[in-house]
């Protein structure tokens, strides 16, 4: 950061008083610039059985499969994010959303949380943001092609409870090591 988003003057990286950190801060009008990890929020939308999963068509990671996830916006609750960026990437809409696994991801600040849901029905289809929605049982799942490590670990994790029908809330993290495949 290198510009006050309230003035526009410059800012510097200093520890302000009171703090522990380095932060941006305004030198003309004080503003302190905090900057929070991102929160990704997603589901795991199934339907007799099987999982509704996505191949993307944007980057990164296009032509890989995923999980509907995204960002959450401004004015938006978890739920709701996750059902939107389930009809973003799907066409189709999810209900009974229970939280499932929460990763951190701490080098790249996010943290994921992700629901497990139900389709309201399997309408679903390729969207802009996913060239092929197909729902898969626990076999055809493209493990070499999975897009990103917390899809992997949320889908593996998944799998694991609902094979012992024991389904709890979890929590995890990925380290920047477990990344490269």
């Amino acid at each position: 950061m290198k510009f006050c988003s309230q003035c526009g003057r410059p800012v510097t990286l200093t520890v302000p008083v009171d703090d522990d950190r380095p932060r941006h801060v305004c030198s003309s009008c004080g503003t302190v610039h905090y900057q929070n990890p991102k929160l990704v929020v997603g589901c795991i939308p199934e339907w007799e059985g099987r999982i509704l999963m996505c191949r993307r068509d944007i980057e990164p990671r296009k032509g890989y499969w995923t999980l509907p996830a995204g960002f959450l916006e401004n004015g938006e609750t978890t739920a709701d994010g996750a059902r939107r960026e389930t009809i973003e990437e799907t066409g189709s809409r999810v209900t009974d959303l229970i939280p499932y696994l929460m990763v951190d991801i701490v080098h790249i600040n996010q943290i994921y949380l992700m629901f497990r849901s139900r389709l309201v029905a399997p309408d679903f289809h390729p969207t802009q943001e996913s060239a092929e929605v197909r729902l898969m049982e626990a076999a055809d799942i493209p493990w070499d092609d999975i897009a990103f490590k917390v899809v992997e670990k949320t889908l593996r994790c998944f799998l694991q409870d609902r094979a012992s029908g024991r389904f709890a809330f979890r929590t995890d993290r990925i380290e920047k090591r477990e990344l490269v495949k």
